[in-house]
Order: C-alpha cells, then structure tokens, then sequence
C-alpha cells in the first residue's frame, strides 16, 4: 500500500485548520515556532519531543509542520495515540518510508510493554534510515512513566520543547483571528459572551465558532450577543 493510501485506510487524518498561520503565537513559544517554521521548510532535526498540557497547541504543531512537508510534497505520517486501543503495535511497520513521521498523545502508551517494544524498534528503524521524528506528549520526556529503560533514553534524547499554553487575553486574541481568517468580524461583546458562558479550551472555542459562523450564514444574519445566546440555546445535531 502507498504512502498515501495507508494514511487514508486508517480513520486518522490531518486537521485543515491545524496550520501555521491559524496558530496564534504567544512570546513564550516564539523560538519553537520559528524553529518548526525553519526545519518543516528544509528537514527537522531527527528528532524533536514538544510537551505541553492538553490544550496548548502540541497536536496543532504537529499538524503543521506535516501540512508544510506535503505542500513540498514530502510526505509525513501523523499518528495520534490517544485510542492507540483501536489500533495494535503494527501499525508502527513501514513507518521508515516516510520523510517525517509525527507522534502524538505519547503519554497515553507509557506502560504498555507490548507499544514500548513496538516504539523502541521504530525509532530504531527510524534512525537508520533517516526519518524525521517528531513526537508530542503531555509532559516532558523525563516525567514519561515508561517501563523500557532503553526507550526513555532514546525518548530524552532529542530537542525538548515545552509549548506554552493561553492565558484569558491570549485566548480571546487567538478567537479574534482565527475568526479573522475565516473572514469573521467578533466585537469585543460576542468575544467576552464566549468566554464567560462556553467552555474555555481552544479547541471548543475553535467548535463554537465555527458553529456560530455556519449559523450566522444560515440565519442569514450578522454575528451579534442575541445571535450567539440563540445558537447556544440550541441543542447540537
């Protein structure tokens, strides 16, 4: 099977809004952007370990620098972990034929001997033949409860990034361009309403505006407080 045509049998694939220009990029995780931006437009590093509380952005990264690769048509493989139960340790085979393999949610498969061993050879297969690696967890690579001593070393021994998370002001910037990208106009009032009545993590944010945005061209009317009380209002289908 292609490299192609695998990504595809699997129900994995890339987020369309998980690029570089919807990132919004606070002080603190300037120098990692900057860095991805740099090594997605040539090669990465062999091997690079982002960690970060769930909502900061690692999945978003990840997602990035592999739409970068396959605008250069260089392919990537994106894998995220957190159901790695729907899957088995096989699907790491093969992985060594792409330019750039992604891991995400790598948290979720410390202490699991049988995915250790399978992500040991892998970064075994990896090295030898070249692949960049890029992986994402929820804490750094020394915190990883991993039963392999030898995984844990290859896992420390990489670039180590921490990506920083939002605060309130950072968040409500994030939704004003992301809804600007999306040819959106939010008034400070709509902005506000959102963060006081919805839930705070970007990626429900990032929901409920595209929600509000496909209710406003429904409705044929313009972004307003009544608008978005309605849409709340109202059950999800």
């Amino acid at each position: 099977m292609s490299d192609s045509r695998r990504q595809l049998a699997l129900p994995i694939g890339l987020d369309d809004s998980a690029t570089f220009e919807n990132f919004f990029v606070i002080d603190s995780n300037k120098q990692l952007v900057d860095y991805l931006l740099a090594q997605s437009s040539a090669t990465l590093d062999q091997f690079v370990f982002l960690w970060g509380a769930n909502g900061a952005g690692c999945s978003h990264l990840l997602q990035a620098v592999c739409h970068n690769f396959d605008a250069r048509d260089a392919a990537s493989f994106y894998l995220p972990l957190a159901h790695f139960r729907d899957y088995s340790p096989e699907i790491f085979e093969g992985l060594e034929s792409f330019p750039l393999v992604c891991i995400d949610d790598l948290q979720a498969i410390a202490g699991h001997r049988e995915w250790e061993l399978g992500l040991f050879s892998l970064f075994n297969r990896l090295r030898d033949s070249g692949t960049r690696l890029l992986v994402a967890a929820r804490c750094g690579p020394r915190e990883l409860e991993v039963l392999l001593p030898d995984l844990l070393s290859r896992l420390q021994s990489g670039i180590v990034f921490q990506v920083q998370g939002l605060n309130d002001e950072d968040k409500r910037k994030a939704l004003q361009l992301r809804a600007t990208l999306r040819g959106i106009t939010l008034s400070d009032e709509v902005i506000s309403y959102v963060l006081q009545r919805n839930e705070r993590s970007m990626q429900a944010l990032f929901d409920l505006l595209e929600r509000l945005d496909q209710f406003s061209l429904q409705s044929q009317r313009r972004i307003t407080v009544p608008l978005l009380r309605e849409l709340m209002d109202t059950p999800e289908r």
